[in-house]
Order: C-alpha cells, then sequence, then structure tokens
C-alpha cells in the first residue's frame, strides 16, 4: 500500500502528527513536501517565516511516524501544473498512491485551483480529508505557532509543536563580553527565514555534536552595554566554561520565556539578574 500525504508541514505541529496518524491506517505513511516554500514562488512578498529547517522537518516527519519523505522541488513550472497534471504525474505516475490523505484545507495546481474536495472526487485514488485539529476554540496551524513565536509565547507554542520551537545555525564569534563576566555565550546566526521568538530571556536547551546542556537564551541587542548592535542570539549553557563552539552547528529549544529584555544600570544589576535567570532556567528545565 503506498498511503500517501501531502502538505508543507511547516512545523510538523500536532495537526501535521494526526494527519500523519490517520494517513498511517492505510499503509506506511509516505510524505510529499515541498522546498522551497510555496509562497516564494507565487507570492514572494507575502513568503511567512519558517518554524523548522528543511533537514529539521524530515526529521520530525520521521520521527512522528512517516516512513518516507519526498521532497518536491517547488518551482514556477512545477506550481504550473494543473490539479489533472499534479493527479496524473505526481499521486499516480511518480508516487503510484494508492490512498491519499490531505488536510481539509489542502489545495493543489496552478493557482491553488484543486482543492481537497476535488482531490476526493475526480482523483480515482481513494482519498481522507481530515478536519482540521483545534486547540482552546481554535484551529491549529503553521500561522497560529510561527505569531506565538514571534510574540514570544513559547510556552503556548511548545502545546501545539508537542515539543520546543528550535532554532538551527551556526556558532559565530560575538563580542566575546560573556567570557569575562562568567557567562560565556554561544552566540547564534540563523537563516533570514527562521522564526525568531521576540526579544527577551527564555530558559531552553543548548545542542552541538548531539551533546544538549540547560541553557539561558537571550534575544536582543543588549542594552545593558554601550554600542549599536542588531539583533543577537545568545545561549549560555549553564555551569560550562569551558566550551569551544565556534563554527559548529547549534541548535536552541525555546522551552519557557522568563522576561523582557530590560536595560540595567550597572553591570552588578546585570550580574544579579542573571544568576537568578539561569537558577529558573535549571528549574524549569529539569522537570
Amino acid at each position: 500500500m503506498r498511503s500517501v500525504l501531502i502538505g508543507v508541514f511547516d512545523g510538523v505541529h500536532l495537526g501535521h502528527q494526526q494527519l500523519i496518524q490517520r494517513a498511517a491506517d492505510f499503509g506506511d505513511p509516505i510524505a510529499i513536501t515541498f522546498f522551497p516554500h510555496p509562497t516564494s514562488v507565487f507570492a514572494p512578498q507575502t513568503t511567512p517565516t519558517q518554524l523548522l529547517s528543511l533537514e529539521d522537518r524530515m526529521h520530525f516527519l520521521l520521527q512522528a511516524g512517516v516512513k518516507e519523505v519526498i521532497i518536491k522541488d517547488f518551482t514556477k513550472e512545477f506550481a504550473a501544473l494543473t490539479p489533472d497534471q499534479f493527479i496524473e504525474n505526481i499521486l499516480k505516475n511518480e508516487v503510484k498512491a494508492t490512498h491519499v490523505t490531505v488536510g481539509e484545507n489542502f489545495t493543489f495546481g496552478v493557482k491553488a485551483s484543486g482543492n481537497s474536495q476535488y482531490l476526493q472526487a475526480n482523483s480515482g485514488i481513494p482519498t481522507t480529508i481530515v478536519s482540521l485539529q483545534e486547540n482552546r476554540g481554535n484551529t491549529i496551524s503553521s500561522t497560529r505557532i510561527r505569531g506565538l513565536i514571534i510574540d514570544g509565547d513559547v510556552d503556548r507554542a511548545k502545546e501545539l509543536l508537542s515539543r520546543p520551537h528550535r532554532l538551527r545555525g551556526t556558532v559565530v564569534h560575538g563580542e566575546k563580553r560573556g567570557r569575562t563576566i562568567g557567562y560565556p555565550t554561544a552566540n547564534i546566526a540563523v537563516e533570514s527565514w527562521a522564526t525568531i521568538p521576540a526579544d527577551g530571556v527564555y530558559a531552553g536547551w543548548l545542542e552541538v555534536d548531539g551533546v544538549r546542556w540547560q541553557s539561558a537564551i537571550s534575544i536582543g541587542t543588549n542594552p545593558t552595554f554601550p554600542g549599536v548592535r542588531g539583533r543577537q542570539i545568545e545561549a549560555y549553557a549553564i555551569n560550562q566554561k569551558d566550551l569551544e563552539l565556534y563554527d559548529k552547528t547549534a541548535i536552541v529549544e525555546f522551552g519557557f520565556r522568563l522576561r523582557d529584555t530590560l536595560k540595567f544600570n550597572s553591570l552588578e544589576e546585570l550580574l544579579v539578574q542573571m544568576k537568578l535567570d539561569c537558577e529558573k532556567a535549571i528549574s524549569l528545565t529539569s522537570s
């Protein structure tokens, strides 16, 4: 059986996981996903940030029960396929689907002219349409989760994702001030499409080379110190002093929001608060 589910699956959130579970009723699930994001081709000015890199999207799809991931290059030519061409060329000839599972809001084909009902009625392939899952009265969606993260509500985002939101990037050289004050941080450079939480201090985890540490994470411009700088993502692996992480790939996971970014009157005030932040981060991420 070739049980196929189709979507962008950004975030692989609870709604996507429900789709995977339903597809598994009809065989080992095979996910068709797209890269880059479809809107980057037909409406680039409205392209949203992304919740996951393609690598992480594939990882979490497999972790959720998908047996195979097929990545379709979303080009202008691909976007120009009619619904019937998509059905014949992709679902029947290429993937040889014996069953298809899609969400009720699924659209496909040139200018999104096909939808889930069209697929069910005209494909000749048994098709299951899954109602969108809700949480606290609102639909679970990548758009909703993205908004929560941008607002700094990583706790709610974690609930809808079923895991902490993560950023993946390279550890780069920063101002190295953290080393001098006893809190050496890893400065993470992320891709322009990454969904970055609001400025503030968070409790979470830093992972490099498969090693994961409890972490206090700061996002912002470090207003306590003089000078003008852009937003920075800095993760302090709590109680780790001699880590050499430069140029390595790091994953930062956001578990809990601790506080807003504050401008302190002195370094001493900042250090007192940082100690409190780390103690609370340890408490929250130990459970």
